[in-house]
């Protein structure tokens, strides 16, 4: 066989191996270019000699010849193809020794594709300088058809390493040419990395929901046209989940793709997906994970000759290790080494980060001056800068100042950084990215807590409070635009639901259900996650417009605070505010947990006599523990008053009403003094149409004993109130009937799913009704009454923020909640309910109503959310 009669199999074999590359399948790319050059005669393997440049081998014994000459040029091109192969399994030495050879046989007319492919293999090992230069002399030399499809992947890998040194617009100059000439050359690949690309342009200057919108266009893309870069999609999504505080969400995520990037040998890839799970533990205060995370992601850079991104890796790890350090003096010098090696690699933004790092270290040692002089050097502040660069800049400067003692510029610096989160805050329509951003202002928000209390009024402390809890609640809510796509995955996962549910009932299994529940969970997150956020906030309410309400509504508020494992509370009295010292955290925490099991186990099915005994005693214990550690030194102070009350953590699910101190009792619990205010405020909805009031809704779910009784006896005290009963009581039906209603009353079973809390649900005739459903109301209904179970349990994340089917009522505008925290029996729930809303009718507020309904039941669990 000669070599002429197999050239079109090489050239086959090298656009196969070029695609395999192109679609993340590197050892199945060495394993094509290589055929291609064994049956070009290049023996395998191709040799390395001592020197370290490439030999090409003389003839193979099976009777092929060498190429002589007349097809270098085709085994050129196989070869730069090759290399970067096989530098992308790790041999990146080895790469560029292939490129050598590579050099010596090409056409002139092909030199702009070697240079390209050594400037991308230049960025891959983190050499930013060189590769740029490489970029900047290979465009110009890849002009006409020919070289089309090259000319598009060097502009989108220039955009990339524009990225690495923050320069936004010139990456989106570089992404629009690349995607114009894909379109032009029928190149979709090509086109949806540039996609992916512009995402992390929208990321980098801070517009996430832009930015997810752009990687949810790409997917389908990549589907299609390149499967083995679905992972690398996954990648991106979880840096945008980091970006917005969703740290544990993204480490699941980045699981996942660490196994694909290992399975398919795409070592580049994996070492940065580790960085990037050691950056998630990082977020979510797992700081041994994070550093050992680094250091793995360390190793594998390293193994690649790639030393900026050994340098980024170390960066983690030094973060990882500030917190708890013993010697945060020596770790200041290695910070401040690492910022010089990272300066002069060209990635400033990332040598800002290491400086800031030795800053902070040498505060925690002691050493305020040298510190000061550090800060000084770093730039104050640069166009679109990170957030958690400016963030961390804060919390810096915020700390030298308080070693100092000067407080008033430590508060200042902290509400500056608390200003630049609620800016990016408002900027997100979805309510679980804007709870998650909080996270990232946790330190700030801590050391501000430490600041006012160490030398603050109760007064300060309250007002300190206030700005850093619940400021999700400041958050305008913004009704999502009609999505087709959303609305079919709604209603898929709604019927699957359904059907899940009906075969729970017949104990029969419906396979592949829960699996697709869960793709189209994350489907509809992923679309509400694009969403953008209004762009405004409301401010937080000041002291003297708390107390003013306070005096007017008669009511006493205690707002609950932790620090070092104990609770304190702050009562707010008209024209006076004391902080109270209480008991120990933890073990209200455990109580907590341990009453709601209890209330939990006395719904179940009829239960012996002795261990029903032995429940309600262990109740009883709980709410004791719970009396001491949280009501001594508050009784006096409350005598018989109303109560508003702002939790923390765990006491956000406390049936408040079961307390002895507490009992028939008004209570009100919400998420801050300022959305209390708020939800005060809130005109009640009345019309839809002028001259038509909206009447009050009643729901009865299915599969619900004594749930059509409820509602029955319920419309008996509302006269032209909405009732849905039976098949009537759809989705549709019932979100059509609470939008703008005065009252809405829904008996129905309910679920709290702690993992996935924006789909805790309610089941109805034909489906769930989620809370995701809740933010597509036009207007929200004055006042709602849950009777079914558990559904005003919340998740609590950093800063006291809230979600939930109870919290998503309370942030689309509902003024008033009351939901059960625990289980309840059908018997009670309807005997509470019926007093409750007879005594509405005649009046009462909402949490007197229900103090006074309460008493029928000595374990009911409810609780009034928002504005009593």
């Amino acid at each position: 066989m000669t070599v002429h009669s197999v050239e079109p199999t090489v050239r086959r074999l090298h656009r196969d191996g070029v695609a395999a590359m192109a679609q993340g399948r590197p050892a199945d790319a060495v394993r094509l270019q290589r055929a291609g050059l064994a049956l070009l005669g290049f023996g395998l393997p191709i040799r390395v000699g001592a020197s370290g440049a490439a030999q090409r081998p003389g003839p193979v014994e099976d009777g092929t010849t060498t190429t002589g000459g007349r097809y270098d040029a085709l085994a050129g091109r196989l070869l730069i193809s090759l290399a970067y192969a096989e530098a992308e399994r790790g041999r990146t030495r080895y790469g560029f020794e292939l490129l050598t050879l590579a050099g010596a046989l090409i056409e002139p007319d092909d030199r702009g594709v070697l240079v390209q492919q050594r400037a991308l293999m230049l960025l891959r090992t983190g050499r930013f300088t060189d590769a740029l230069a490489d970029f900047d002399e290979a465009i110009p030399l890849l002009g006409g058809e020919r070289h089309l499809p090259v000319l598009c992947t060097t502009l989108l890998n220039r955009a990339a390493l524009y990225l690495h040194a923050g320069r936004v617009r010139a990456a989106r100059e570089d992404l629009a040419s690349c995607e114009r000439l894909a379109q032009r050359g029928d190149l979709p690949l090509v086109a949806a990395k540039a996609l992916h690309n512009a995402g992390y342009c929208d990321l980098l200057s801070g517009d996430l929901p832009r930015a997810l919108d752009a990687f949810g266009a790409a997917e389908p893309l990549f589907g299609r046209h390149g499967p083995g870069f679905l992972p690398m999609l996954t990648a991106a999504r979880a840096r945008a989940l980091l970006s917005a505080g969703l740290a544990r969400e993204a480490g699941r995520s980045l699981d996942g793709a660490v196994t694909e990037f290992a399975r398919h040998r795409l070592s580049q890839e994996l070492a940065e997906a580790e960085l990037l799970r050691a950056q998630a533990a990082l977020g979510y205060g797992d700081h041994a994970a994070a550093a050992s995370r680094a250091r793995r992601a360390e190793r594998l850079f390293r193994r690649r000759g790639n030393d900026a991104w050994v340098g980024l890796a170390t960066l983690a790890r030094l973060r990882a290790q500030l917190p708890g350090s013993r010697a945060p003096g020596g770790l200041a010098a290695r910070a401040a080494e690492l910022a010089g090696r990272l300066r002069a690699m060209g990635l400033a933004r990332d040598a800002e980060m290491a400086d800031l790092l030795a800053a902070r270290a040498l505060v925690a040692a002691g050493r305020t001056g040298r510190a000061r002089d550090v800060l000084a050097a770093i730039p104050r502040g640069r166009p679109n800068e990170s957030l958690e660069l400016s963030l961390t800049r804060r919390i810096v400067r915020a700390e030298l100042a308080a070693a100092e003692g000067r407080r008033g510029p430590a508060l200042t610096e902290i509400r500056r950084g608390l200003a630049v989160l609620d800016d990016h805050r408002s900027r997100l329509g979805s309510r679980d990215l804007q709870v998650g951003i909080t996270a990232l202002g946790r330190e700030l928000a801590a050391a501000g807590f430490d600041t006012v209390v160490d030398g603050g009024s109760p007064a300060a402390i309250f007002d300190w409070s206030e700005r850093s809890r619940a400021q999700a609640f400041g958050v305008p809510p913004v009704r999502p635009p009609a999505d087709p796509v959303l609305a079919e995955a709604l209603a898929e996962l709604r019927q699957l639901r359904e059907s899940l549910r009906t075969a729970e009932l017949e104990r029969r299994r419906v396979p592949g259900a829960r699996t697709r529940c869960a793709e189209l969970e994350r489907t509809i997150r992923e679309r509400v996650r694009r969403v953008a956020g209004p762009g405004q906030t409301v401010p937080v309410a000041g002291l003297a417009e708390i107390e003013a309400e306070l005096a007017a509504s008669d009511r006493v508020m205690l707002s609950f605070l932790t620090r070092h494992g104990r609770l304190h509370a702050l009562l707010v009295d008209a024209g006076t505010v004391r902080m109270v010292a209480l008991g120990d955290h933890a073990s209200v925490e455990d109580a907590v947990a341990r009453l709601r099991y209890d209330l939990d186990a006395l719904t179940g099915r009829r239960l012996p006599a002795a261990l029903d005994a032995a429940i309600r005693g262990s109740v009883t214990h709980q709410l004791d523990v719970l009396s001491r550690e949280l009501m001594t030194g508050l009784r006096a102070e409350l005598a018989d008053r109303e109560l508003v009350i702002v939790p923390t953590m765990a006491l956000s699910s406390l049936p408040w009403g079961l307390l002895p101190e507490l009992r028939g009792r008004p209570v009100t619990v919400s998420a801050s003094a300022s959305a209390w205010l708020r939800a005060r405020r809130r005109p009640v909805p009345g019309e839809r149409v002028p001259g038509e009031p909206v009447p009050p809704l009643l729901v009865a779910g299915p599969d619900l004993d004594q749930a059509e009784v409820e509602i029955g006896e319920i419309a008996k005290v509302y006269p032209g109130s909405r009732a849905l009963t039976g098949a009537e009581a759809t989705v549709a039906a019932t979100l059509a009937g609470l939008d703008g209603a005065p009252i809405a009353h829904l008996a129905a079973h309910g679920h709290h799913e702690h993992e996935n809390v924006l789909f805790s649900r309610l089941d109805l005739a034909d489906g769930p009704l989620m809370a995701y459903d809740i933010q597509r109301l036009a207007a929200a209904p004055a006042s709602v009454t849950l009777s079914a179970c558990d559904v005003g349990r919340t998740v609590v994340a950093p800063g006291d923020e809230i979600l939930g089917f109870t919290a998503a009522l309370l942030y689309a505008g509902t003024a008033s909640v009351v939901a059960s925290v625990a289980r309840v029996t059908h018997h009670a729930a309807a005997e509470v309910m019926t007093g409750y809303h007879c005594a509405l009718a005649d009046g009462a507020r909402p949490a007197r109503a229900l103090a006074d309904a309460s008493l029928a039941d000595p374990f009911a669990p409810f609780v009034c959310f928002g504005a009593g």
